[in-house]
């Protein structure tokens, strides 16, 4: 077991973006193995594309992404209006492929799998829910499937891309109970949030992105007037058809 407040995640010089079109530039930092880091900024900011790049869904265009883990110990979790509902899944199908890593893309759930699926279904209180599919749930009822598919998972570092946004204030706070337990047991959490309430309660660390680096650290120090104020305004300024602007 590794030891918690080891670096887990380091961006060296890292710019990401589509087509050459950069949408987050020269990011440098070092993130500890155990953080729980809300990822802030306004919109467009390029939060969503971070978290694909540490994902390698997309490639760095300039820098590096060091990972002291393998990517099968990640777990992505998109934004609910990303998930395609209408493929017929029943909810224990969809919460059992979180399984993946042990059985294979087609392969048998074993009867430990299948209590891990039971388990992660109680723990999100979808008990009753196991044949209903996927395309009659609400917002609130799906996204808390998909946190059950996480905790199947057993991930090392988890990664939420607006884990509340479409979904019910009990849900959001029975998933906030659930990143607590997450964070307890020393994963590491990173997850794009436009709540600053809810982050300034939840979230000890912040990294405040408006296509560069604004502020990362302590949540209290970085969420300041001064520091959104600048955010605002580069993201204002920031040249959608810019071409690739090399590395400084």
């Amino acid at each position: 077991m590794r030891l918690q407040g080891s670096m887990i995640l380091s961006c060296e010089n890292l710019t990401l973006g589509y087509e050459s079109h950069p949408a987050v530039h020269h990011l440098t930092v070092q993130i500890e193995r155990g953080a729980l880091l809300a990822l802030v900024g306004p919109n467009g900011a390029g939060k969503s594309t971070l978290l694909k790049g540490l994902m390698g869904q997309i490639q760095p265009l300039d820098g590096t992404i060091n990972l002291d883990l393998a990517k099968s110990d990640i777990a992505y979790l998109p934004q609910l209006s990303q998930v395609d509902r209408s493929f017929p899944l029943s909810v224990q199908e969809m919460v059992a492929m979180g399984a993946w890593k042990h059985t294979g893309a087609f392969g048998r759930l074993r009867s430990r799998h299948k209590r891990q699926v039971a388990s992660a279904l109680n723990q999100l209180g979808l008990k009753g829910f196991e044949k209903r599919m996927i395309s009659t749930l609400s917002g609130g009822q799906m996204q808390r499937v998909l946190f059950a598919r996480l905790l199947v998972q057993e991930a090392e570092m988890i990664l939420l891309d607006e884990p509340f946004t479409g979904v019910d204030s009990r849900t959001t706070h029975d998933l906030l109970q659930m990143i607590a337990s997450w964070s307890e047991q020393g994963k590491t959490i990173i997850a794009v949030l436009h709540d600053l309430e809810q982050v300034k309660t939840h979230f000890p660390q912040c990294l405040l992105l408006s296509r560069e680096q604004i502020a990362f650290g302590e949540t209290r120090i970085v969420l300041t007037e001064d520091n959104w104020r600048k955010a605002r305004q580069l993201n204002e300024a920031f040249d959608e058809h810019a071409d690739h602007c090399g590395t400084h």
